[in-house]
């Protein structure tokens, strides 16, 4: 709730999509992150390149690519917005890989949504190219580590580490 109260209800209580058309179109960015555990062995196949199922990073990145992008069809009351570019990088750690993306836009609205979406969708397809060898792994931490623009300005996630570098 904020100090303009629900923003994505009628006075009636009824769901609706927040009007945006008065706002200036700004540039925005968001960054998330999110992480996949899994087994020492499993890292070590995706960093070899040696899953069955193909270059598991290469799909993955395309598959939160082609996510963001699509944001809106999948969150209800999310506006879309002409995404200007998106990033999905990965770190690999000896029990899990940490998945980031970057995405941009000018627009009347942020890119958080689609951040988070594309950070969802590149960890599900790491866990679905790797089941095969691993089917306990994890998915979790995933978060809004930073954005700009906007009406609400610059948000941080306070006392974590910088965002991963771009490969």
């Amino acid at each position: 709730m904020t100090d303009r109260g629900l923003t994505h209800l009628d006075p009636l209580g009824r769901a609706r999509m927040v009007d945006v058309t008065p706002k200036e179109q700004t540039h925005r960015r968001a960054i998330a992150r999110g992480l996949v555990r899994m087994t020492t062995e499993t890292t070590d196949l995706v960093a070899k390149g040696a899953i069955s199922k193909g270059d598991v990073l290469s799909v993955a990145r395309v598959a939160g690519i082609q996510a963001a992008k699509r944001a809106s069809d999948q969150i209800p009351l999310c506006h879309p917005v002409m995404v200007g570019a998106v990033l999905v990088n990965f770190r690999i750690e000896d029990t899990f890989i940490e998945v980031e993306s970057q995405v941009e836009t000018v627009d009347r609205t942020g890119v958080e949504m689609e951040a988070l979406t594309a950070v969802s969708v590149a960890c599900l397809t790491i866990y679905d190219m790797c089941k095969s060898v691993d089917r306990a792994m994890v998915i979790g931490e995933i978060a809004l580590w930073e954005k700009t623009g906007g009406r609400s300005g610059t948000y941080k996630r306070d006392g974590e580490t910088a965002p991963v570098a771009p490969d």
